[in-house]
């Protein structure tokens, strides 16, 4: 299904299609795309960092090198390995230098419990606010950033085309307030899908979409090296199914 454009509609509109999309990725990832012992929780709130949906674990944290429980040989089939098969997505890029990396460390004081429900992943779809202002826009990619310093990793969904505030989009504005180096979106309107890789260096997988474009299986990674394929244009026809059809006429140009 072809993207729509959701600039057509109210903030209210979006916001309904969008809880539906995020039920229908957790149920996803819960199925059997998270290994064990990962999971992914809706509408969960992890301290200052507000996402839609985190991919979690529940045990004490455990080396990088076999991040997944319960597997006689090997890694569950649906992790994939960086080295083995990089994500396929436009364009891929590593952070210059580890600058925005100690910047971070010398203004950010972070507090956290020494047990519980450690998050390690976030998939954030951007809504209207988030790029309303120069101040909802900085506000969103402050809790990104210092989620990525946090080690936490970041699936970001921009249906939205460029504004003001985020001219290259939102990639572009988290790429240059990381410090991490230049980005320019390929051509004028790009949505972007984007996913970082909170390792180090930083990387970053960039899908630029045009209006009209489908949308592309993006990877989620749980640890810097390891990943799962989030089958992000089955799930946005799912939740698309229960938009309404008089605003499926009004997001489409059509008459209501």
């Amino acid at each position: 299904m072809p993207m729509q454009d959701w600039t057509r509609v109210s903030a209210g509109t979006f916001h309904a299609f969008h809880n539906g999309w995020i039920t229908h990725l957790q149920e996803r990832l819960n199925e059997g795309l998270l290994p064990p012992p990962y999971y992914a929780l809706g509408e969960q709130r992890a301290g200052d960092i507000t996402p839609d949906v985190l991919a979690l674990r529940t045990t004490e944290e455990v080396p990088q090198e076999r991040p997944w429980e319960g597997a006689s040989s090997g890694a569950p089939s649906e992790l994939v390995a960086v080295a083995e098969a990089p994500p396929k997505v436009q364009l891929a890029q590593e952070a210059l230098d580890d600058l925005a990396f100690y910047l971070a460390r010398q203004r950010t004081i972070v507090i956290r419990h020494s047990s519980g429900d450690r998050v390690v992943a976030l998939v954030e779809i951007i809504s209207p606010a988030n790029k309303h202002t120069q101040q909802t826009l900085e506000a969103f990619a402050d809790k990104a950033i210092a989620a990525l310093h946090e080690g936490i990793h970041i699936l970001v969904i921009d249906l939205f085309p460029p504004t003001a505030y985020d001219p290259d989009g939102i990639h572009g504005y988290i790429w240059h307030r990381l410090l991490a180096g230049t980005y320019h979106a390929p051509h004028a309107g790009s949505r972007t899908l984007v996913c970082y890789a909170a390792g180090q260096p930083l990387r970053a997988y960039v899908e630029p979409l045009r209006g009209g474009d489908r949308l592309t299986t993006m990877p989620l990674f749980l640890t810097p090296t390891h990943y799962v394929n989030v089958p992000l244009e089955e799930t946005y026809q799912e939740a698309w199914s229960g938009v309404p059809r008089r605003w499926q006429h009004v997001v489409e140009g059509e008459s209501a």
